[in-house]
């Protein structure tokens, strides 16, 4: 568990509330360069919250948060925050993107008068109806106390001011709810020294709800939580609203389909800034998630893959010209695409005119690749560059992929998995050596067999793990080494800091 610090300008400024081991002024704070280096592990990993005034440039509360960065603690509000909001420009530019929203509060009557003052205390506010609009405004400029001032102007409404809140100016109600608020944004600091003592570390699962295909079904996600609870890890389920809360944990797990123009890139991008240990990584989501990189880097470093080609947009050549010797039937793909969306069987050069020119519209590049009819495709799982588990999908009934999207319900094929020892070495051979050239991450690597020929279709980041399926060979010691791993890496961090 990482140390927190909560920095007030005064002891009395806390006496509303319960009172915190965790409670430092200022003015100590600050003294603690001076009292001793700061190189104990605990130290480098410490949660510090900022509730001073003076957050201008070198004020006291700006100094609090200048040298928590640079002794290697993760602050909230950062300088980089404090920055943007002194100036309207920075603002501006950071929140540029609420307009939308704002007009959607004002259509539905949220809005009304000529201005209006709202205050957001960590994301929260006490008006139901602008709940989104407080989430938003601490997501894109994450400091604990705001208070936004907002105008219509010929019927159009915006942002005019955006201010840090003093705590003392907090009134009664806004203490309950300031309160209430940091207990959610912060679970440890309610927590007792022996509940703190129980667990190491943070990590959280990005998940979706309501997602449809999940990457990992529930029973496993209660798995991850305690084979990491086995290990001292405190696990939690998060969502995309909880991006500004990356800050408290030591690590995050991305159990959500990755997208390169989607929030778990991004909260990928700000977890990894922020220091955690990330699976998946910035890095590997924008190499996997991109068929042509990996048609090309396949390619370029030997590893065998199917024959193809890249389409442009725009080209003036033939598509015969184009296709060379490439036989029909042929299988065109989306450079994004995932769960077989996004990938078309041509049988002829008509066809093939016909779905190039649809998918052209969302891609200046496509993939064309040999069609190799299998019965199932491999599916082997990599973890910090060794085997965690083999399993065939197969293709779904009356159909030449594994996910059959053509009706109201999305098909799938039924599967098998296996002791990674009983499958062709050249599969596992194959799978590695496609790995390597990604990274350490977490991939799922599929492949066709067909008699002696082995080739690696593609690389996935944020690989299926479901209870019931890939967890068939090894039960909950699938989960205790992927947790195992994570917690080598968060220990390694501590090392590092130290």
């Amino acid at each position: 568990m990482c140390p927190l610090r909560i920095v007030v300008d005064r002891l009395e400024d806390w006496h509303p509330y319960y009172p915190s081991e965790d409670l430092i002024t200022a003015d100590d704070f600050l003294a603690q360069d001076r009292r001793h280096r700061v190189t104990e592990a605990s130290d480098r990993t410490t949660h510090v919250i900022n509730l001073c005034s003076e957050l201008d440039y070198l004020g006291t509360g700006y100094y609090v948060s200048l040298l928590a960065q640079a002794r290697g603690q993760r602050v909230l509000p950062t300088v980089e925050t404090l920055n943007e909001l002194s100036r309207k420009a920075l603002i501006d530019l950071q929140l540029d993107t609420l307009a939308p929203l704002l007009g959607e509060l004002a259509r539905q009557g949220s809005l009304t008068g000529d201005s209006l003052t709202l205050r957001v205390l960590f994301g929260e506010c006490r008006e139901p109806a602008l709940a989104r609009l407080a989430r938003k405004l601490f997501e894109r400029l994450p400091c604990p106390l705001l208070e936004a001032r907002l105008v219509r102007r010929h019927d159009l409404w915006r942002l005019a001011r955006l201010r840090p809140v003093r705590l003392r100016d907090l009134t009664l109600d806004e203490q309950d709810l300031f309160a209430s608020a940091l207990n959610r944004h912060s679970r440890q600091v309610w927590r007792t020294p022996k509940a703190r003592r129980r667990y190491r570390f943070d990590l959280a699962i990005l998940v979706d709800p309501g997602e449809a295909l999940p990457p990992s079904n529930r029973s496993a996600l209660k798995a991850f939580i305690r084979a990491g609870r086995r290990l001292g890890i405190d696990v939690s389920l998060i969502t995309r609203r909880d991006a500004a809360r990356l800050a408290e944990f030591d690590a995050l797990f991305i159990r959500e389909t990755t997208a390169l123009d989607h929030h778990t890139y991004r909260m990928a991008r700000l977890a990894e800034h922020e220091g955690l240990v990330v699976i998946d990584a910035p890095r590997d989501i924008l190499r996997c998630t991109n068929k042509v990189y990996l048609h090309a880097l396949l390619r370029a470093r030997g590893v065998p893959a199917p024959e193809g080609v890249l389409l442009k947009r725009g080209d003036r050549r033939p598509l015969a010209e184009r296709i060379g010797h490439l036989g029909f039937p042929l299988v065109l793909k989306v450079p994004d695409g995932a769960f077989s969306r996004g990938v078309v069987k041509v049988t002829d050069q008509t066809q093939l005119e016909r779905e190039s020119a649809r998918l052209f519209e969302d891609s200046a590049l496509l993939l064309l690749q040999e069609w190799l009819p299998t019965e199932y495709d491999w599916r082997i799982g990599v973890l910090d560059g060794q085997v965690l588990f083999a399993s065939r999908y197969f293709m779904a009934r009356g159909h030449w992929q594994i996910y059959d999207h053509s009706g109201a319900r999305v098909k799938s094929g039924g599967f098998t998995t296996h002791d990674p020892a009983e499958v062709p070495p050249a599969v596992i051979k194959a799978a590695l050596k496609a790995t390597r050239l990604i990274g350490d991450g977490f991939y799922g690597v599929d492949l066709k067999q067909s008699g002696e020929r082995v080739v690696v279709i593609e690389v996935n980041d944020n690989p299926n793990v479901d209870a019931g399926i890939e967890d068939a060979v090894l039960g909950r010691a699938l989960y205790d080494r992927i947790m195992a791993v994570f917690l080598a890496r968060m220990e390694a961090r501590v090392r590092q800091g130290s």
